[in-house]
């Protein structure tokens, strides 16, 4: 029962504190906004920054998902590598080939879908209309499943267009534009395009993808690899696009890594010539970047937020003189000194939350114009918005308890001699 009481005092000594320093916070508005201005500009320059980046985070987790979530990308490249050294260590490796891709075909029990991919820059040509630079695919039928697009009209590539070595392709849909101006995806399927000075006829047109990392998705072709290698090049490394259930990925990149180490002959005392590229790396990299991101705004943050506690402790040691007497009152009909402190925490942490909350809807805004008014997504969690305004309260709370401490301990016979 005595600890049912307390909390009921103690919950209307706060709700009274709250009312009290409402009616101080509107007597005194001037005062009262200059006080919150540090808190506003700390939430909101925080806000803002993690908004963006959490935008950012949203937008870059999307494009890498195109990649395909659950594949491996074999190559003997890496996907980061980092000095000369290591560059040169990976130019030497042997390229993979035929042999590689026909191992794992056979061999990966594991791998649901598995696309050999050899790439190349190409002009395409169609009468007096151009499309230079465009990123040239060979593959197989198998190249949308490991997370290549959708096709939008037409059809992809099939296995008899591996097989026979069939001049067919698949454009992108700026492809599309540049080479058949005017034209509608379904009327371009049929027609013929020259890639480099070798003719190809159009079986399909992708659906638009977007920008990825900076490149263009639809810019690129498709033909079937066994095409690409005899007209654009067949000593060209292949990379190959392994699929697996999600729950077996690791088990698949096993079995992948055995069979490439046996079928290129690698001693077991050497370490793998080849590597296994997954979309992580470029989310883990990502997320470093960031990192260093959200630090310095924490830090930004964090200074300006103590700028504005030290003017809330300082606002309150003045509210503290100028309520002298009214707290020598308080205490003479009977006010405890805990009372006079939590009246006085309430009031420097309501301030603080107030600033909080008018910072976290500025930061919102500036964010969003941010998002309008350039390429960068902006986007934020509730529990974000949370931890702003709860994090200006306790600031308020920390720097307001020393003012506070002053009041509850002021001698009520003094306080009331103040003038």
């Amino acid at each position: 029962m005595k600890a049912l009481a307390a909390a009921r005092r103690i919950l209307a000594e706060t709700l009274e504190g709250a009312q009290i320093a409402a009616e101080n916070l509107v007597a005194a508005r001037l005062r009262s906004f200059l006080t919150t201005l540090g808190i506003v500009i700390g939430v909101m320059t925080v806000i803002a920054i993690v908004a963006i980046i959490q935008g950012l985070n949203k937008s870059f987790e999307g494009q890498i998902a195109t990649l395909g979530a659950h594949t491996l990308y074999v190559s003997k490249w890496a996907w980061f590598a980092e000095g000369r050294d290591a560059w040169w260590e990976l130019r030497n490796r042997k390229d993979l080939g035929a042999k590689e891709l026909q191992a794992v075909e056979r061999e990966a029990t594991l791998a649901t879908a598995i696309a050999p991919m050899a790439m190349t820059q190409a002009d395409l040509k169609r009468d007096t209309f151009e499309a230079p630079n465009v990123q040239l695919i060979g593959t197989n039928a198998q190249y949308l499943t490991t997370g290549g697009g959708t096709v939008g009209a037409g059809r992809f590539l099939a296995e008899t267009d591996v097989e026979l070595t069939r001049s067919t392709a698949v454009i992108g849909a700026d492809v599309a534009d540049r080479l058949f101006p005017g034209l509608q995806p379904g009327q371009v399927l049929g027609r013929k395009l020259m890639i480099g000075e070798v003719p190809f006829q159009v079986v399909g047109v992708m659906e638009r993808r977007g920008q990825l990392l900076g490149m263009n998705m639809d810019a690129n072709a498709m033909v079937p690899y066994t095409a690409f290698l005899r007209h654009f090049g067949g000593k060209r490394s292949l990379n190959l696009a392994v699929s697996g259930e999600p729950d077996n990925l690791s088990a698949l990149e096993d079995q992948v890594v055995e069979i490439l180490r046996r079928v290129r002959r690698v001693p077991p005392e050497k370490k793998d010539d080849f590597t296994l590229n997954r979309q992580e790396q470029f989310l883990r990299t990502y997320n470093q970047l960031t990192g260093s991101l959200y630090a310095v705004a924490f830090g930004v943050g964090l200074i300006t937020l103590i700028v504005g506690g030290i003017g809330i402790m300082n606002i309150m040691i003045v509210s503290v003189t100028e309520r002298t007497r009214e707290i020598g009152v308080r205490r003479a009909l009977g006010a405890r000194r805990t009372t006079i402190l939590l009246q006085f925490l309430v009031e420097s942490s309501i301030v603080a939350a107030i600033g909080g909350a008018i910072g976290t809807a500025l930061g919102l805004g500036l964010a969003q114009v941010v998002a309008l008014a350039s390429p960068l997504a902006a986007t934020v969690s509730a529990s974000a918005v949370a931890l702003g305004i709860g994090f200006s309260a306790a600031v308020g709370l920390v720097f307001g308890s020393w003012p506070a401490w002053r009041a509850a301990r002021l001698d009520p016979v003094e306080a009331l001699r103040h003038e």
